[in-house]
């Protein structure tokens, strides 16, 4: 049970940590410090999924000697994670009403 509800909590993370522009490695320390540790394995093709849906963009770049991918929210990224934002905390402030009542 708790995969699933973190499988679809990291979309919204991933969103979330790219307001600002980061490389994988980056955006997994990221993740990691907030508590959400992701493996390699399942952080690119997840990247890769969000660029084709249009809500990433990412271009290569030479840093510190090394080519790296950096990523960012596209506009349709913006708006999409300003939508699930709204949708996590409904679900959020439900969640919480429906649990306070059995205490």
């Amino acid at each position: 049970m708790r995969v699933e509800l973190r499988r679809g909590s990291l979309v919204l993370a991933v969103l979330g940590a790219l307001r600002e522009e980061r490389y994988g490695y980056t955006l997994r320390q990221s993740l990691e410090e907030a508590g959400l540790p992701i493996d390699e394995g399942a952080l690119y093709p997840l990247l890769r999924r969000l660029e084709a849906q249009g809500l990433l963009t990412s271009e290569w770049r030479e840093d510190a000697k090394r080519t790296k991918r950096f990523y960012r929210l596209s506009s349709v990224g913006v708006e999409t994670l300003a939508q699930l934002l709204g949708e996590w905390n409904a679900i959020s402030e439900s969640i919480l009403r429906l649990t306070e009542k059995d205490k």
